[in-house]
């Protein structure tokens, strides 16, 4: 991992735990490219900010929602390119089961920043 990718995958992580934490949908759909594909924890693809904001507006509210990524990896693939791949523990406070998903993000370089340009959640567990 470069350390370049590695601090740019760190800061974005930092910014959606603390996103995700509030379950402040603007400010998670902030992080997303305009043209982003989404697929989060249902089998919907959401397109666009606006679609990761429908995504992030339709979870349940949750009392005190949290996310811990580990297992973060990360390879600069072009200049303007970086892909993550980690696994996320979401802990609901008893709400319900806690949540361990794969998660895997491409980040372009968009309008000066870094974007999440594609979100893949899966199970960790086998499917086959």
């Amino acid at each position: 991992m470069s350390k370049e990718a590695d601090a740019i995958v760190s800061a974005i992580i930092a910014k959606w735990c603390a996103g995700f934490a509030t379950l402040d949908a603007a400010a998670l759909s902030s992080l997303y490219s305009k043209s982003a594909f989404f697929f989060g924890s249902n089998p919907k693809l959401y397109r666009g900010r606006d679609g990761v904001a429908d995504y992030f507006n339709g979870l349940p509210r949750w009392r005190k929602p949290s996310a811990v990524f580990s297992d973060v990896n990360a390879a600069q693939a072009g200049p303007d390119l970086i892909n993550m791949a980690a696994t996320i523990s979401f802990d609901l406070a008893g709400e319900r089961d806690d949540l361990i998903v794969k998660m895997s993000w491409v980040i372009i370089r968009e309008d000066g920043g870094w974007k999440i340009v594609n979100h893949h959640a899966s199970s960790r567990i086998s499917l086959i």
